[in-house]
């Protein structure tokens, strides 16, 4: 299985990791946030849409974030992606 990772655990970023997963099975987010209960709908959906930009319709999400930035969100989520040559 190919699988890439991007980002710290550091704070305000965050570590992601992105998986193959089986056609069909759509994206399947795995979000642990400490701003989960605030913010946690609006980072699955920049995790989503940055999937969709980069043709992505199938994948495992990991996502372990410290309070990132959708702009740093989007970017880690991107660079695991090619990272796994997605």
């Amino acid at each position: 299985m190919r699988q890439g990772q991007a980002g710290t655990l550091e704070s305000n970023d965050a570590v992601i990791t992105v998986a193959e997963a089986p056609a069909g099975s759509g994206i399947i987010i795995d979000l642990e946030s400490s701003v989960k209960a605030a913010y946690g709908d609006a980072i699955e959906a920049v995790i989503r849409d940055a999937c969709r930009e980069a043709g992505i319709e199938d994948a495992e999400v990991d996502v372990r974030d410290k309070g990132a930035l959708d702009c740093t969100i989007r970017a880690r989520t991107l660079t695991a992606i090619t990272r796994a040559g997605l």
